[in-house]
């Protein structure tokens, strides 16, 4: 019987034990049709109208691999350092829930396409820790359930139940790793790290769409601890769909506390999954965790093995682009970043955003500061994240030029953006609405500096007399009379110039 604890404070579960992490990935693949048959691979449609008797498992119906999620399982491996099969085969797992129509899910079991790879990680502060990668497995996704009414949104207390088959026979590849040991402390950090670098990984393969909001990446999370000076792994809980790197973390650390909380007070972790409440930052009991003999695996009759040649592999190797860290160590050369500065650009999401806006025309400079200063504020402030901003590099590269071209100062170039991000149009038709463009004309500038200066003459006459650090207030003026839209570099020039400076 599990004892009923508080959860312990983090440090004193390093004192007392080392966690032992293992992560189990899935990612839905964006193949034009789902693993066994013809119907469209597409998010977001009206339910149960993307299905047909192979994905609904009618009697009778056979299934075809999809060639693509096959290609597309190799190529995940290749990138992971993975070896891969000479010969694999697909199995049934067999388990019971209803949003299963075939009653058993064809998945892959002691012979996974890819195996025995590993994923290099940057923490936080730029150390790397090495993940090790058990395999990665081919199978397919279930439906989905809707549980209409309750609090939790879950099975438990809902008034019924609604069900959507579309996603049942989505290709899924499985990523599962070895035990994550060695991890300290960083346990956390470390779960978090390997699923942003994954997310990377796979979308620069272009895989998948690795949108964690709509499903296609969902992490299981399992945690397990062995006391200290001690080397045999203890009982282990599994998060499942955890759906954002922040509640990876966050999963992790909470199930850390709390199984250290049951030990100490004498209790036992029971083997189960979990599931992670989003606003609280703590798990909740799931079901009793199945063992592999529970699923009564057996080889699928109605599929034939895989047996990729060796030409094919070497071919796919061939086709890999460029992976993250070779591109992030390829930027940094061309942009004459320092590591600290580099590893701020990826924390803040904002890499591929600058990359994105640099290719579209802009000094990388700019690019820079724009995403990683002004428009993260924004996104703050928004509530969003950096990358859901309602701005795109191209339209940012474009307020970046016009600010090049002295149409634009950077007040201006900042209510220019504004203007986008409210949907006000591209940032030429924002500067014509809201008549922002610089005044570039000499004789309207020299207007407003004559008016500024008759209407400071003590400052005027310093100015003559050498003290031109004080046409600053004759700057400020005119700025404000042309409603910021001057140049102030050109101002000033023409000041001193009207001054005999």
């Amino acid at each position: 019987m599990t004892a009923v604890a508080e959860i312990m404070d983090y440090d004193e579960v390093l004192e007392r034990f080392d966690p032992v992490l293992g992560l189990e990935v899935h990612v839905e693949l964006s193949t034009a049709t789902k693993m066994f048959c013809g119907c469209a691979n597409e998010f977001g449609a009206e339910p149960n109208t993307q299905v047909c008797p192979v994905c609904l498992g009618l009697p009778g119906a056979l299934p075809v691999v999809n060639g693509k999620a096959v290609e597309s399982a190799i190529r995940i491996g290749l990138a992971l350092n993975c070896q891969v099969a000479e010969w694999c085969r697909f199995a049934r797992k067999n388990y019971f829930y209803p949003d299963q129509p075939k009653n058993f899910q064809t998945s892959q079991y002691d012979e996974p396409i890819v195996f025995d790879g590993h994923l290099d990680v940057v923490l936080d502060d730029g150390e790397t820790f090495r993940v090790d990668i058990e395999r990665a497995h081919m199978e397919e996704d279930t439906g989905k359930s809707l549980h209409v009414g309750g609090a939790t949104g879950r099975i438990h207390g809902a008034e019924h139940s609604l069900l959507d088959y579309n996603r049942a026979g989505v290709p899924l590849v499985e990523i599962v790793t070895k035990p994550i040991v060695g991890a300290g402390e960083r346990a956390p950090e470390v779960a978090r790290a390997y699923v942003a670098a994954l997310r990377d990984l796979l979308r620069s393969l272009d895989v998948s769409d690795v949108r964690m909001d709509q499903g296609s990446l969902r992490c299981d999370a399992n945690v397990s601890l062995m006391p200290k000076g001690t080397t045999e792994f203890g009982t282990r809980t599994e998060t499942k769909n955890v759906n954002s790197l922040r509640s990876v973390e966050r999963a992790v650390r909470h199930e850390m506390r709390r199984h250290a909380a049951v030990l100490v007070a004498g209790g036992e972790i029971r083997q189960e999954t979990r599931h992670f409440d989003e606003s609280t930052a703590t798990t909740s009991a799931g079901r009793k965790k199945e063992t592999s003999e529970d699923y009564r695996y057996f080889p699928e009759p109605d599929l034939t093995p895989i047996a990729p040649s060796r030409e094919w592999v070497d071919e796919l190797s061939r086709t890999l682009p460029e992976l993250p860290w070779e591109r992030r160590k390829r930027i940094q050369d061309e942009w004459k970043l320092s590591d600290e500065e580099l590893r701020d650009l990826v924390n803040a999401g904002a890499l591929d955003l600058v990359a994105a806006t640099v290719d579209a025309g802009a000094p990388p400079a700019e690019a820079r500061s724009w995403w990683v200063a002004y428009l993260s504020q924004q996104a703050n402030t928004r509530g969003v994240e950096l990358t859901e901003l309602a701005i795109t590099p191209a339209q940012l590269a474009r307020v970046i030029a016009l600010v090049a071209e002295g149409k634009l100062t950077n007040k201006l170039a900042r209510q220019v953006v504004d203007g986008v991000l409210d949907g006000q149009g591209e940032p030429d038709e924002v500067v014509a609405a809201q008549g922002l463009e610089v005044v570039s004309d000499d004789s309207a500038l020299q207007a407003a500096i004559d008016e500024a200066l008759a209407a400071q003459p003590d400052v005027a006459d310093k100015i003559r007399g050498g003290k031109v650090q004080a046409a600053g207030a004759v700057v400020g003026a005119v700025m404000k009379s042309t409603g910021g839209k001057a140049d102030a570099k050109r101002v000033r020039e023409l000041i001193l110039a009207a001054c005999g400076q």
